[in-house]
């Protein structure tokens, strides 16, 4: 299976190609664009699949990293991986970037108990645990929001705090950002498929929508 992987949820924004192969668990990256700039997001896709020498028709599946983190980023990957759906009818899947960033924490030699640690606004983080060890991550404790205080504690026990930006909190944590080829991996052993339209990403906040008054009538 041949994926594209949209990665829009921190500062660092990436696009992978990754296919399936028999003789590799980990399938094979065709090719990884990242961009800390304000390159368009189909610019960076077009690249990708230029390098991975592949035409948009070919691609089977979009993985779409669903966050936390920039809100705009993510609405803009799944927008694309929506409309994409329908012109084409491939398959989709939202993976966590926090699940991402501990993935890639793994990849980049990481062995210890980890916190992740995403910019929530309003003086707030997504926090979530991850034991990574040699043999791949898993989850301790589920996603939540913390005040900064709780980040800070975490730290003054000398626990290891990972994230895209974490060092502009905690000058002692790693920076770390989820990478679009390792969202590909992470897709490759998954089949929960999702149709475009209930793609959301992963907002922990109650969302509260106030109604707009009716239109009034001048006579």
């Amino acid at each position: 299976m041949k994926i594209l992987a949209l990665e829009f949820s921190s500062p660092q924004r990436s696009v992978a190609v990754v296919q399936r192969d028999a003789s590799q668990p980990k399938g094979i990256a065709l090719s990884e664009i990242i961009e800390s700039g304000n390159t368009a997001p189909f610019q960076m896709i077009d690249d990708a699949l230029r390098d991975a020498k592949l035409e948009r028709e070919q691609i089977e599946c979009i993985a779409v990293g669903i966050g936390p983190g920039s809100y705009t980023g993510i609405r803009s990957a799944i927008s694309i991986a929506q409309g994409w759906q329908l012109a084409r009818n491939i398959k989709i899947l939202g993976l966590s970037s926090a699940e991402c960033i501990a993935a890639q924490a793994h990849t980049e030699g990481l062995s210890n108990r980890a916190n992740v640690i995403i910019d929530a606004q309003r003086d707030e983080f997504y926090l979530t645990t991850y034991e990574i060890a040699q043999e791949g991550h898993r989850e301790i404790t589920p996603l939540k929001i913390v005040p900064l205080s709780e980040v800070q504690q975490h730290a003054n026990a000398r626990e290891s705090l990972i994230g895209p930006e974490v060092t502009r909190w905690i000058p002692t944590g790693k920076t770390i950002f989820p990478r679009a080829a390792t969202l590909a991996t992470l897709a490759l052993n998954r089949t929960d498929y999702i149709a475009g339209e209930k793609l959301e990403p992963i907002y922990l906040r109650e969302t509260k929508f106030v109604k707009a008054p009716p239109p009034r009538t001048f006579s």
